[in-house]
């Protein structure tokens, strides 16, 4: 155990705070849940029974200002992300912030620059990066032994259809909340998420894709169609990368009710490719003169470690371990896909990036 904990405000006690953020900062050793908040007064009841927190707040700028707090779990609803972070950074506080992490580029950069300032860590909430697999192919791609990146896929399949629809409880068997699932308007109303399967979906595959890669989208060309539901639900985007490379990013979100469904990425250099398959727990690899590696199968547990992200914080604050999934991938994610929903509404026409 450290010589002190790790002390961890969460703001925002939705679903998915209480099915991961919670559950992760109370089952850590080193680290204390000090307070939560969150403006709905039957959710932050529920959650403070579900947990047995002591300190609940309806304003997350009185808990801020009120407990000595050394990082801050930012779980509302996407539109909100920017002013509750800010307003932490501010404060001093290390940050982890669900994905997406803001929905204007804009705003990406002004938070990076204040955590600069303020000599604090944003973490962004993509827990595949914190699979060995995901930080081997990383190191691979990034080496150079595959030469220079000319071509990039990612494809990214899965069940999130009903929650476009505002029936969240479709997915009660497979989720099991342990105390609220989302509203209905969480990932239906643009007004709040920013999008549909764009901001709920490929932000994970897209912030995956920029982690291994370190690329940088240049040009972006998006079509998105919404079929029955009120926000995008299949995305085609293509991309063309700052060191000239070409890439494709294709999502639905309809899948059936339990499909664990496919997240892939492929990337092909000058002396071979890798294929990274996030669900199936594998990554392989193979040189243009014929040798060929493979890794995994690994743990199916150990295949999304939704905890990671929340564990990452602390360790980051107890100063045991570097950011594993920096603001900075979450920034570039931002930039793609503001320029990809300009450019879907734009007949698909290219959008410069930012």
């Amino acid at each position: 155990m450290a010589d002190r904990q790790a002390r961890i405000g969460v703001v925002g006690v939705g679903w998915w705070a209480t099915y991961t953020h919670l559950p992760a900062i109370q089952g850590h050793p080193d680290a204390n849940l000090v307070a939560i908040a969150d403006r709905n007064e039957q959710r932050l009841q529920q959650a403070v029974e579900r947990f047995n927190v002591r300190r609940a707040y309806a304003d997350y700028r009185a808990m801020i200002d009120v407990e000595e707090l050394d990082g801050l779990v930012v779980a509302v609803n996407h539109n909100a992300h920017y002013e509750v972070a800010r307003y932490a950074l501010e404060r001093g506080l290390h940050l982890m912030i669900e994905k997406p992490m803001v929905l204007e580029a804009r705003h990406g950069a002004e938070l990076l620059a204040l955590a600069a300032q303020q000599r604090r860590e944003i973490i962004v909430g993509y827990p595949w990066h914190y699979t060995t697999l995901a930080a081997q192919a990383r190191s691979l791609v990034q080496s150079g032994q595959l030469g220079e990146i000319q071509f990039v896929s990612s494809l990214f399949a899965s069940m999130v259809i009903e929650f476009y629809r505002g029936n969240p409880e479709a997915y009660r068997p497979v989720f099991q909340y342990p105390v609220t699932g989302p509203s209905e308007r969480s990932y239906s109303d643009a007004r709040l998420a920013g999008g549909g399967q764009g901001h709920l979906q490929i932000t994970h595959s897209a912030g995956l894709m920029f982690f291994v890669t370190g690329l940088r989208a240049r040009r972006v060309s998006g079509f998105m169609a919404n079929f029955d539901v009120p926000v995008d639900l299949v995305d085609g985007i293509g991309i063309q990368f700052d060191n000239g490379a070409i890439g494709v990013v294709g999502s639905t979100g309809n899948l059936g009710v339990g499909d664990p469904g496919q997240h892939d990425l492929r990337v092909y250099g000058t002396r071979g490719y890798v294929l990274l398959e996030m669900n199936q727990g594998t990554l392989g690899l193979r040189y243009h003169d014929g040798r060929e590696e493979h890794i995994g199968p690994i743990p199916p547990d150990d295949r999304y470690p939704r905890f990671a992200t929340a564990t990452n914080l602390i360790d980051v604050i107890l100063g045991r371990d570097v950011n594993r999934s920096p603001g900075i991938v979450g920034q570039r994610t931002v930039e793609f896909l503001e320029a990809a929903y300009r450019s879907a509404a734009d007949g698909g026409r290219p959008i410069e990036v930012s």
